[in-house]
């Protein structure tokens, strides 16, 4: 049982394992098991040491608190019923269409919620990209506006995710001090024991990462006071806790098994469970003394949050502060940058492009941060590396660069965390056929409604020699199907700087820019080119002097082959279309749509250096598309360009017929 806990504290405890018990069986679904170990832990941190406003669950300098461990979500929801955030009849409603208390926590439904949880790791990986950004904030403003800890709790599931310990590798080698892992170690997963899968020394592992660890009792309250301290006065190490605990603590014959993981307790269980508790068998019990003592620290947290304001409020009376304040609060769709200009004719790889861009966005955009996974001078990132600083929070807490090493997947969460946090704007960047390895972070960007910017280049088979391995086919549509997710492709230059200026302005999801390796011709463009690419595709060239009997669509680095072939074709009337999303150009209203590709013109042709499919849904079964439905090959880029037949000559040929 609970160990070294005052009467009271204990009834708490208690009574959180009721409603933990009895929010999974109103459903009929859950996991009660991992959510009962864990809750000596949370009680204690909730309790005693998180910092939050009891009344504004988005204050700026509250503690961050990500519950890795999504399936717990049942443990989460009774402490937020203590807190205030939600109320009994959210409990009774878990995992019901349209409720607060959805199967796993999601930060944009419930207050007090601060990162979607439960793929696995991402939770962890996210956590530390929001203590990221409270060291970098905290640097930049100063440690009372932005000084906080980020605390996470983890399971067995989810350290066993490569993702945790990628990620817990960067966070060792960053120094971030404030960021505390609790590892609620009950040694039960889904399928079993984890001795059946798992023989890892998970202290000695993360101490060779520089982590502090402290192991623990998980059920001794007094030793998880002692190990939060000690976490909160390590200031160049993160620490992780490993709490050892039974799976189901406290249960009448279920403690320890597996059954407790992912099915609810038995209604017999649960009597029995709540008399060996001393609670009584009453659905969602929740008493007076316990919400009362679980709140006796609110009025001093109130206290607290007044006086941050009134210490904000004096500082804001600098203009330097006030302006640096500014930066961090204005988000950046509500900023104007300035964009570089590129002459016409030349011949510019859009990731070079993109290269010159994030060099603008670096001297306007002060909180920008992010990186490459170790492929800087592919990504056109090293200008940005030498110019903001690597980030360290020992040796450069306002470096701006994340050195991320080979580690797409926890990239792309921890971008995720630095916009959770807020006062970030991120970006990440590797090739894109390595999208794939990310691609569960990029969808949790989407489900989060987070406008991080993730940048991908070397965006076809015009890789060349790299061979088929490097050579991405089918990742541009896969990212396409991704719900609330834009995707964007630009055809020159000018509309990669275009592209740029619309991924900053989203302010509820994500973008995804994809560049050439190989140098484009830069386009005449109808301006205003940065409306027209918000629309998603727009005309850019029309026949002379007679109207349009055909339809020639194309994004990307097609989008000239396409201009060139219309050109030697004056006979065919040809419209050409740049499609540089295809999202943006779906949510148009019908008469803009129409505009740019009247169903009257029923002669239609699309051109993309990958797979086909997504493009009939705009040339219609009769209408044909030149793309690459298989994999690539090793051999030089021009080489593939005329095998491939993605060339003028091909592509007049492919329209006459």
């Amino acid at each position: 049982m609970t160990t070294n806990a005052s009467p009271i504290d204990t009834k708490a405890v208690n009574v959180i394992k009721g409603l933990i018990m009895d929010t999974v069986r109103a459903s009929n679904s859950g996991h009660p098991g991992g959510a009962m170990s864990s809750a000596d832990y949370a009680y204690v941190l909730f309790k005693e040491f998180l910092s939050f406003d009891p009344k504004d669950a988005k204050w700026f300098n509250r503690d961050r608190f990500v519950l890795s461990a999504g399936h717990e979500s049942a443990l989460l929801y009774a402490l937020l019923t203590l807190k205030g955030n939600l109320g009994v009849e959210d409990l009774k409603a878990f995992r019901q269409f349209g409720s607060k208390t959805p199967g796993h926590p999601e930060h944009d439904m419930t207050d007090g919620v601060e990162a979607t949880t439960g793929p696995l790791g991402q939770g962890f990986a996210m956590a530390g990209g929001m203590a990221v950004a409270e060291t970098f904030l905290r640097e930049y403003l100063d440690a009372e506006s932005a000084g906080h800890f980020t605390y996470v709790l983890v399971s067995d599931g989810d350290v066993q995710e490569p993702i945790c310990l990628g990620s817990a590798a960067l966070f060792g080698q960053w120094g971030l001090g404030r960021l505390i892992a609790y590892y609620d170690s009950n040694k039960i997963q889904l399928a079993g024991p984890t001795s059946r899968v798992d023989c890892v020394d998970h202290k000695a592992l993360f101490e060779s990462m520089h982590w502090q660890v402290i192991e623990i009792d998980g059920h001794d309250h007094e030793q998880i006071r002692k190990a939060i301290l000690a976490g909160q006065a390590e200031t160049s190490k993160p620490t992780l806790i490993i709490g050892h605990t039974t799976m189901a603590k406290g249960c009448a014959t279920l403690e320890g098994s597996e059954s407790t993981h992912g099915a609810p307790l038995p209604e017999a269980e649960i009597t029995a469970t709540k008399a060996k508790l001393s609670i009584p068998d009453e659905n969602f019990y929740l008493p007076e003394d316990v919400r009362a003592h679980f709140r006796s620290r609110f009025a001093a947290l109130s206290n607290g949050r007044q006086a941050w304001d009134k210490a904000l409020d004096a500082k804001l009376a600098d203009p330097a502060f006030a302006a640096k304040w500014a930066h961090v609060t204005t988000p950046a769709w509500q900023r104007n940058l300035n964009w570089p200009e590129f002459e016409s004719g030349a011949s510019v790889a859009t990731r070079k492009a993109f290269g010159a861009c994030l060099g603008a966005m670096m001297e306007q955009l002060p909180t920008l941060m992010g990186g490459s996974a170790d492929l800087d001078p592919s990504n056109q990132t090293v200008k940005f590396r030498e110019g903001v600083g690597i980030f360290n929070a020992a040796t450069n807490a306002l470096g701006r660069n994340l050195c991320f090493g080979v580690r797409e997947f926890p990239m792309g969460a921890i971008l995720n965390g630095l916009a959770l946090h807020g006062g970030i704007v991120p970006f990440g960047a590797t090739f894109l056929v390595f999208s794939d390895y990310e691609r569960n972070a990029i969808r949790m960007s989407a489900l989060q409604h987070l406008p991080v910017m993730h940048v991908f280049t070397h965006d076809s088979f015009f890789v060349g020699e790299d061979g088929p391995t490097h050579q991405p086919i089918e990742h541009v549509s896969a990212l396409r199907l991704i719900p609330n997710l834009l995707v964007l492709r630009p055809a020159d230059a000018r509309e990669s700087a275009a592209c740029m200026a619309v991924a900053l302005e989203q302010k509820s999801r994500p973008s995804v820019l994809i560049f050439t390796r190989q140098g484009l011709p830069v386009l005449e463009l109808p301006q205003p080119l940065e409306a027209h690419v918000a629309k998603g595709a727009y005309v850019v060239r029309d026949p002379e002097g007679a109207a349009p009997e055909m339809l020639l669509l194309a994004s990307g680095s097609e989008v000239h082959l396409a201009l060139e072939a219309a050109a030697a074709c004056p006979e065919l009337k040809i419209r050409v279309v740049s499609v540089p999303s295809m999202e943006l150009f779906d949510e148009q209203n019908a008469e803009y749509r129409e505009s740019v590709m009247p169903r009257s013109i029923t002669r239609r042709v699309a051109i993309e250096a990958g797979r086909t499919d997504l493009w009939f849904k705009y040339v219609g079964l009769d209408g044909k598309v030149w793309g690459i439905n298989h994999f690539g090959a090793s051999a030089p880029a021009g080489v593939l360009k005329e095998k491939y037949g993605f060339t003028t000559a091909n592509l007049i040929k492919f329209i006459r017929e």
